[in-house]
């Protein structure tokens, strides 16, 4: 059975179904028993999810100066 370590890049092999039966068995029977991993593999479906449903695209002029714009004052903060 993989470690709660070993999970966080398994999860995503899991997700993406790319796993061998015993790989997936072990990280089935990981989520089941851990709480901790299973709340980071449920946020990880989620975000994967969330940006499913997202078009990719570049973003506009606007959102690009403001960017830039705050990233000038950020570095103009540090010592």
């Amino acid at each position: 059975m993989p470690t709660c370590r070993d999970m966080t890049e398994l999860s995503t092999e899991y997700l993406e179904r790319s796993l061998g039966w015993r790989a997936w068995l072990g990280v089935r029977w990981h989520l089941v028993l851990c709480a901790a991993c299973r709340a980071y593999y449920d946020q990880l479906a989620k975000t994967l999810r969330l940006l499913r449903g997202r078009p990719l695209g570049g973003i506009d002029a606007a959102m690009e100066a403001r960017l830039l714009a705050a990233r000038s004052t950020d570095e103009g903060s540090t010592p």
